[in-house]
């Protein structure tokens, strides 16, 4: 979905918009129940994991998706990655084809089969914790620690897919950013679990010596642009001015020039960003290169590996 995240979805206060939205909410929570009654979960011939979240965009999915990819390969697996179709989710598909094989579908099961039928032995869902058709071998839910769970409201009044009772279908958390003791005690108490698994992940950038010492315009166009340009200010990295665009947004060359006319000669933005881009307009800025580090990397895997 091509969206500009309202600033009101991650007030701490209530919002007379969340409040005047709120019907809307029911109305969706409802479609949503009921889309969850009138579907029943198929067999499917391999292991699936699921990498989801419930607060909509910008939660690190995709870079979690392309760790569980290798840590599938270490053990001999030959995992796909499931992407069901949106025109606008390209530049992700993009991206995840740097990593390996990717099944484009319309509907997931269909592509887990495809997959199985192709001989690969693990499918990894790129999204699809809302998807009631499938029942995974095990559900990381992800979230990142700038953002949480939002205002908690559902969509339109929040940012949440689904009430926060939903966590009880998680297998694992991961938090993308800082331990908040806090957060972890709401998410045992919403999801009414003892024995659900918290993980902490953060980005490392791994181009950074590009970027030392330059005056640096940075521009994004995903769920939460602010992570990005914090990313890079936590790296001490010198950025002297911002543009934020809605998720998934197709540069102009309206918005280059924008750019461009700022003056400063180091230009940078997201991989997600520069895979949406055609080649002219990449020459105008440079990717910023991110891996993702999981703590306790050890026993998140041991934990995997007992549901390949």
């Amino acid at each position: 979905m091509k969206f500009k995240k309202p600033k009101f979805w991650d007030y701490q206060e209530v919002s007379y918009l969340s409040i005047l939205l709120f019907p809307f909410s029911v109305i969706y929570l409802l479609i949503n129940i009921i889309t969850k009654i009138f579907n029943t979960p198929k067999k499917l011939p391999i292991p699936i994991i699921c990498v989801g979240n419930i607060y909509l965009g910008g939660t690190g999915k995709t870079p979690l998706v392309k760790e569980i990819y290798k840590i599938a390969q270490s053990v001999n697996k030959k995992p796909a990655i499931i992407k069901k179709y949106r025109h606008y989710l390209q530049d992700e598909i993009n991206m995840l084809k740097k990593t390996g094989t990717v099944f484009e579908c319309t509907s997931r099961s269909e592509g887990i089969v495809d997959s199985a039928e192709h001989n690969f032995d693990v499918a990894i869902l790129d999204d699809g914790f809302q998807d009631y058709t499938i029942n995974p071998n095990f559900s990381i839910l992800c979230f990142n620690s700038q953002q949480l769970f939002g205002n908690g409201f559902i969509i339109p009044s929040g940012p949440l897919r689904e009430n926060l009772k939903s966590i009880s279908r998680a297998d694992c958390i991961v938090i993308n950013g800082d331990k908040n003791s806090e957060f972890e005690k709401k998410i045992f108490e919403k999801s009414g679990k003892k024995n659900i698994s918290i993980f902490y992940s953060k980005y490392k950038i791994k181009n950074i010596e590009k970027l030392y010492n330059k005056k640096i315009l940075a521009f994004a166009g995903i769920g939460n642009p602010s992570n990005f340009f914090n990313l890079l200010k936590k790296n001490n990295l010198n950025v002297e001015k911002t543009f934020s665009f809605p998720d998934h947004h197709d540069y102009s060359q309206k918005d280059l020039e924008l750019i461009k006319s700022q003056g400063l000669k180091k230009i940078v933005t997201t991989e997600k960003d520069y895979f949406r881009m055609n080649d002219e307009q990449k020459k105008i800025c440079d990717c910023v290169e991110v891996s993702l580090e999981i703590e306790n990397k050890g026993k998140f895997e041991n934990l995997l590996k007992n549901h390949l």
